[in-house]
C-alpha cells in the first residue's frame, strides 16, 4: 500500500502536533501524514511508564469530576494508588481559589490556521466576563517543569493564541482580548509553586504570525510529494520515540530516569486526550 505524502482531510493542528513538527519533522510526517502506528515502548521500565501516564489521566479525571460538582468524599474514596492520594491532597490544599470564577473543565476551542483548523483542549478555562480570563494545565509529571522551558513550549503560544481567537462564544460574545489573560501551569509534585503566564497584544501578534508561518511550511512541504521531512539533529529525543528504530536512530528505550533530565518534564504528554470526546466550540 503507497504511503500517504499529503495532510489528511482529517487532520487539525494542535499544540502537540506542531510541537512535534518543531522538535522533529520526521515524527511529524510519521505520525500525522502516514498515520503510521510502530510497535515500540516510548521509555523503560515499562510498568513504571505506564504507571505514570495512568497516574496522570485518573488525576485529570478526579479534578474533572470535582468541578463538574462531585463531592470530595466521594471521589477520596475511589483512590487506592498512594501516589495519587497524595497528588489529590496536594490539589485540594493548594489548587487556585476559583470560587468567583465561571468554571470550564475540559473545554475545546478551535479557530482557522493555514487552511486549517487549529485546536485547543484546556483542562481548565476561568472566565470573569468582562475582566479576566485563566487558563489551567495541570501537569502531572515527576519533576516540576523550569519555567523556562515552558515559556518555549508551543502550549504556552498555542492556548492564550485560541482562546483570543474563539473565546467570545464562551464570553457572552464579547472577545477576550490578549490582556486580559493568564496561563498557569500546575504542579502535583510542587503544588505551591504553579507558573504563570500573562498575554498580551505584543505576544499575540507574535504567536500569530509564528503559528501561520508553521502551518504553511508543513502545508507546503506535504503537497511537495518529497521526502522534505528531515530527522532531528538531536538524537537524544530519538530514546525516547517509538519510530527510532524505523529511521535506524536504534532499537532500545531510553531510560525513564533519563527523560526529564534531557527534556522538560512533562514534555512527552504522560498521555493523550481523545478530543472527539470533547465538545468543541469554533470560531
Amino acid at each position: 500500500m503507497p504511503q500517504s505524502t499529503t495532510l489528511p482531510p482529517h487532520f487539525q493542528f494542535s499544540q502537540s502536533s506542531l510541537q512535534d513538527f518543531v522538535d522533529c519533522p520526521r515524527r511529524f510526517e510519521l505520525k500525522y501524514i502516514q498515520e503510521l502506528a510502530w510497535p515500540a515502548i516510548k521509555a523503560q521500565p515499562i510498568l513504571e511508564h505506564e504507571q505514570l501516564m495512568r497516574l496522570g489521566s485518573r488525576f485529570h479525571q478526579l479534578v474533572h469530576q470535582h468541578l463538574s460538582g462531585v463531592p470530595v468524599e466521594r471521589l477520596t474514596q475511589t483512590i487506592e494508588q498512594p501516589n495519587l492520594t497524595r497528588w489529590w491532597h496536594n490539589f485540594l490544599d493548594h489548587a487556585p481559589d476559583l470560587g468567583e470564577w465561571q468554571i470550564r473543565s475540559e473545554t475545546a476551542l478551535s479557530a482557522p490556521l493555514g487552511g486549517r483548523r487549529l485546536i485547543a483542549k484546556y483542562d481548565v478555562l476561568a472566565l470573569k466576563p468582562g475582566n479576566k480570563a485563566l487558563i489551567i494545565d495541570w501537569k502531572t509529571s515527576r519533576k516540576k517543569t523550569p519555567r523556562k522551558w515552558l515559556r518555549e513550549r508551543l502550549q504556552t503560544s498555542v492556548y492564550p493564541y485560541i482562546l483570543v481567537q474563539a473565546g467570545a462564544k464562551l464570553n457572552g460574545g464579547e472577545a477576550i482580548q490578549p490582556e486580559q489573560i493568564e496561563m498557569m501551569y500546575w504542579f502535583p509534585e510542587a503544588p505551591s509553586e504553579p507558573e504563570r503566564f500573562a498575554y498580551n497584544s505584543q505576544q499575540y501578534a507574535s504567536d500569530s504570525e509564528r503559528l501561520t508561518a508553521l502551518a504553511e511550511q508543513i502545508i507546503a512541504l506535504s503537497e511537495n510529494g518529497e521526502n522534505q521531512f528531515r530527522l532531528t539533529a538531536d538524537e537524544r529525543r530519538c530514546r525516547f520515540c517509538v519510530y527510532r528504530s524505523l529511521c535506524a536512530r536504534g532499537e532500545k528505550a531510553g531510560d525513564l530516569n533519563d527523560m526529564e533530565d534531557i527534556f522538560a518534564p512533562g514534555e512527552d504528554a504522560a498521555f493523550e486526550l481523545d478530543f472527539e470526546q470533547i465538545g468543541e466550540v469554533e470560531y
